[in-house]
């Protein structure tokens, strides 16, 4: 049972931080719950139509959702603030639709024979994530992120091209989302397209919001949290619900930047910081 639990909450942090990159550059998608999808009916079809191994679909699968997320960004970042959620909302309902009506992905009824990941599997890859989103904090990108996402016009006329920056958080946050998707779908061995519906898209980013939009733990602390806290209140049983909302508004209210609130400070400022000295 215990497995179980580590394994959902490691889906859930890769699925957090599939949020948090595309936040990185100031986006914000509801999308990634469609991205989900992709990546678990892709990989399934894959492996179960057409006999691909599981290590060359998931990575096939997150390919295509990436590339499918740039492109969708295209359209969608002409758009700005409630406009763009509105967007990635349309965009994720859409993808579910066409599943429930694809005969070849099973339809309503769901696909299944789906086998072969292990808890490992998603520990191993919440660990790979992790020290690649760690390492981009202290390169030059991480600079670039930041001001494209405080100020995407000041950022352009420093000659970053803040379109292109978005496009492929975009893609990698989705790609992140699809792998997730297909290591999650070949655990369950069944999956049916309520499995993606528009409410994992938004525990997606309620997951950040809580943990703190501004560093990368604090997306793996909110979705952590958020995956073990109901089980370990399930003694409360029918109260157990809305004792978990009451610890998410109360912990809102007192942390509204997140629980994890500071900024992750990059290679450059951090060295600054130590020789004079700061706080």
């Amino acid at each position: 049972m215990m497995q179980d639990y580590l394994f959902f909450a490691g889906i859930n942090i890769l699925l957090a931080w599939s949020v948090y990159i595309i936040l990185m550059s100031g986006s914000l998608s509801f999308a990634n719950g469609g991205f989900m999808a992709v990546g678990a009916y892709a990989s399934g079809l894959m492996t179960t139509r057409y006999g691909w191994d599981l290590w060359l679909a998931i990575p096939a699968s997150a390919a295509l959702a990436g590339l499918f997320g740039a492109l969708i960004s295209l359209p969608a970042l002409r758009t700005r603030g409630v406009y763009l959620i509105l967007v990635t909302i349309g965009v994720s309902f859409c993808m579910v639709v066409a599943i429930e009506s694809t005969e070849l992905l099973g339809g309503v009824q769901g696909l299944g024979g789906l086998v072969g990941t292990e808890p490992w599997h998603v520990g191993a890859l919440v660990l790979a994530v992790g020290a690649c989103l760690w390492l981009v904090s202290y390169t030059p990108l991480q600079r670039i992120l930041d001001a494209v996402r405080e100020d995407e016009h000041v950022a352009g006329a420093l000659g970053v091209n803040a379109t292109y920056v978005k496009v492929v958080t975009f893609g990698v946050g989705a790609a992140l989302a699809a792998a997730a998707g297909a290591l999650y779908g070949h655990y369950l061995i069944f999956i049916r397209p309520e499995h993606f519906n528009i409410m994992i898209s938004l525990f997606m980013v309620l997951y950040v919001i809580l943990g703190g939009v501004n560093n990368l733990w604090g997306a793996a602390l909110g979705a952590a949290l958020m995956t073990l806290v109901p089980e370990f209140i399930r003694v409360l049983a029918e109260w157990r619900p809305t004792v978990f909302g009451v610890l998410i508004v109360l912990l809102l209210l007192v942390r509204p930047e997140g629980i994890l609130a500071f900024r992750t400070v990059t290679a450059r400022a951090g060295k600054r910081i130590r020789k004079e000295g700061a706080p």
